[in-house]
């Protein structure tokens, strides 16, 4: 028979022990009943402890900052672009023209003068006996609404009526919107001698007197009248005298292109082939031991306005030229050649020929590129650029990539304009 644990203690401990657990454990409690007030725990103070849900602003900051900058991405980057390649043609000139000294022409043309001196001192090799008569330039003004042809030996009188005359027949070209024709021509005393050795001066023409012309066709002279002497004075062989007239020459020649190139009209352009240079070799001028040499040099250019020149090559080049805004992309390849009856003493029409290779460029306006697609889909601006005779080819950028519409104000739409060789 198993043994239990009541067989192993003693009956004394035993009952003991079943006393013990007949106790009511209430009767365990101190005397004083009263409970225990609740024990209040406060939380330390950097401890926030929340008992409820909250809106969660830092998580919304994080949103709206990046909503931000991807607006500002994307405005950044937003934007309507047109890149242009404006249509060209290269061909092959050998034609003539005609154009005219009337602004309001088809083919308007003007004169472009320029006039130096250049000297040089050598010592003298002997001494002569001289009667040279002073010599210089002036500018013929005329005020009428027709052209004034004057014939050699022409007179201009100085205010104190001293005479000089050309040696040469000029045609000075009619009044027009911008002021007077004038022509630029030499002019030597009527006499030798020191006498006519003037300052510049203000000159008519005395044979006008009497008509209408004689107060509208006029003259100046800018620098002084020089050379007059009668008398025995230094001077230098003719071997020194040729030699130093070519280099002077030289010298003249860079020194007239130079000037005259400054003096073109804005908006003007200038053909090789159009200028003519002529060299005047002005009398001697002498001290007790050297001579001075001069040189005068006179270069006449016939410029044409740029836009017209380009209009009239491209009406003889381009079949389907239809009368628009057209430029030449360069004048270095033609030549002109005035023709047997061409003159730069400022007739009122010049005949002239040009050859070589000539490329026609088509005006763009951007403005108008840019009126015409603002608001069209990408689709609708394609097309209507397609009709453009001025556009060889347009290219449409959009940003974002998703939008497909222009923006409504043309001054938002950037147009671009290539050259044509970009394009290639």
């Amino acid at each position: 028979m198993p043994k239990t644990i009541g067989d192993i203690i003693p009956p004394s401990r035993r009952r003991t022990l079943d006393q013990s657990s007949n106790i009511n454990p209430e009767s365990l409690a101190p005397n004083n009943t009263t409970p225990l007030p609740p024990m209040k725990i406060t939380p330390p103070s950097r401890v926030r402890i929340s008992t409820g849900s909250s809106f969660p602003y830092g998580t919304a900051l994080i949103v709206l900052v990046i909503l931000a900058v991807c607006a500002g991405i994307f405005y950044a980057f937003s934007g309507a672009e047109v890149r242009i390649t404006p249509m060209s043609q290269t061909s092959t000139i050998n034609t003539t023209f005609a154009a005219t000294s009337d602004a309001s022409g088809a083919l308007p043309y003007v004169l472009v003068t320029s006039t130096k001196n250049a000297s040089v001192v050598v010592p003298a090799e002997s001494t002569q006996s001289v009667s040279d008569s002073a010599q210089g330039t002036i500018t013929i003004s005329n005020a009428q609404t027709k052209t004034q042809t004057l014939i050699v030996n022409t007179r201009f009188a100085t205010p104190s009526g001293l005479i000089f005359k050309i040696h040469a027949p000029v045609t000075i070209p009619a009044a027009s919107a911008t002021g007077p024709g004038t022509v630029t021509a030499q002019v030597f005393a009527e006499k030798p001698g020191t006498t006519y050795n003037i300052p510049a001066s203000s000159f008519v023409v005395p044979g006008l007197k009497g008509g209408a012309a004689y107060t509208l066709v006029t003259a100046v002279s800018t620098s002084p009248m020089t050379g007059g002497f009668t008398g025995i004075r230094p001077a230098v062989g003719q071997a020194t005298d040729t030699a130093n007239q070519q280099k002077l020459q030289t010298t003249l020649s860079k020194t007239l292109l130079a000037d005259i190139s400054s003096k073109i009209p804005t908006g003007y352009i200038v053909i090789p082939g159009s200028s003519k240079v002529t060299y005047q070799t002005m009398p001697d001028t002498a001290s007790s031991t050297s001579v001075a040499i001069t040189e005068q040099g006179t270069m006449t250019e016939v410029a044409f306005p740029s836009d017209a020149l380009a209009k009239n090559i491209a009406q003889q080049v381009a079949g389907s030229y239809q009368g628009e805004p057209v430029l030449l992309a360069s004048s270095t390849s033609l030549t002109l050649t005035p023709t047997a009856s061409s003159s730069t003493s400022a007739s009122s029409t010049y005949p002239f020929s040009l050859s070589g290779n000539v490329t026609i460029i088509w005006k763009v306006d951007p403005v108008r590129i840019a009126g015409a697609v603002a608001g069209k889909t990408r689709s609708s601006a394609q097309s209507i650029l397609a009709g453009f005779n001025e556009i060889s080819h347009a290219t449409l950028t959009l940003r974002p990539f998703w939008s497909d519409t222009f923006p409504q104000d043309p001054t938002q739409i950037h147009v671009l304009i290539s050259s044509p060789t970009e394009a290639k």
